[in-house]
């Protein structure tokens, strides 16, 4: 009963919040829509409440495809909420929260599980955490990117409108864009390296697959900072490379777990 009332919540709340967003999007106003950002605020309180119900059984850890991907949206979508209290990101919820919406729609509807039992070594768990942090760090990074593509195709267009008065400008946009990637890159350096560490082989026929990907991953989104800081990269150099090593790092885990339990089935 209470998981659906949490499921049912979380769904209206980031309906609600995308919706004001959309109606920000189409106004002349340039701050930021305060309502959405207290209704995302409460959504994800109440989806917290159905990830502990779900993700936490009597038999374990449940680390299905499903559970995993809601959870990955709702830590983009608490640290979104987190970071738009002080930055001029609350645009990127327009991506952000109906994915969240749609992640917990899939996983109410799927009874698939994936049991990890008995308890994970501090280890196996810094790995697993910086892992989901670094993919939702990275994801809200190429959200970032998207948008300020199409910022970037408007102004070239010379097509003003609604939309780029919802914007903050396209240098505000860059430097968020290069922080949050310098931030995932982070969280993922000490994710491949706790794995190195307490993971028994990471080229294990098993995890090679996860681990080359990761790691190629890693290469681009730091071959991307260094190139900005020293060389300028921006605009559709920075939107491609975004997105080259956000496609590898979302097949090296999520990629991989759908085929393993949906094609595979094991």
């Amino acid at each position: 009963m209470m998981m659906t009332i949490n499921l049912t919540l979380s769904i209206l709340l980031y309906a609600t919040a995308t919706g004001l967003l959309l109606k920000q999007w189409l106004s002349t106003k340039k701050e930021q829509n305060r309502y959405a950002l207290y209704a995302t605020a409460v959504a994800v309180i109440f989806h917290a409440f159905m990830l502990h119900s779900i993700i936490f059984t009597a038999e374990g850890i449940d680390i299905s495809f499903f559970s995993a991907l809601t959870f990955t949206a709702w830590l983009m979508a608490t640290l979104l909420v987190i970071a738009s209290f002080s930055l001029p990101i609350g645009c990127l919820g327009l991506l952000v929260y109906p994915f969240a919406l749609v992640t917990i729609i899939f996983r109410a509807s799927s009874d698939q599980q994936h049991i990890l039992t008995g308890l994970l070594a501090p280890g196996l768990q810094t790995h697993i955490l910086f892992s989901l942090l670094a993919y939702s760090l990275l994801s809200i990074a190429v959200a970032q990117a998207l948008l300020l593509y199409v910022q970037d195709k408007y102004l070239h267009n010379k097509h003003p409108s609604g939309f780029l008065h919802s914007l903050p400008s396209l240098e505000t946009m860059e430097t968020l864009l290069f922080r949050i990637i310098g931030l995932g890159v982070i969280a993922l350096s000490i994710s491949l390296l706790s794995g190195f560490i307490y993971l028994d082989n990471m080229f294990a026929q098993h995890l090679a697959h996860k681990t080359i990907l990761s790691l190629i991953a890693w290469a681009i989104f730091v071959m991307l900072l260094w190139g900005h800081y020293k060389f300028g990269w921006r605009g559709k150099i920075a939107i491609k490379w975004s997105l080259a090593g956000f496609i590898l790092l979302m097949l090296a885990y999520f990629g991989s777990k759908f085929v393993f339990e949906f094609v595979l089935q094991q």
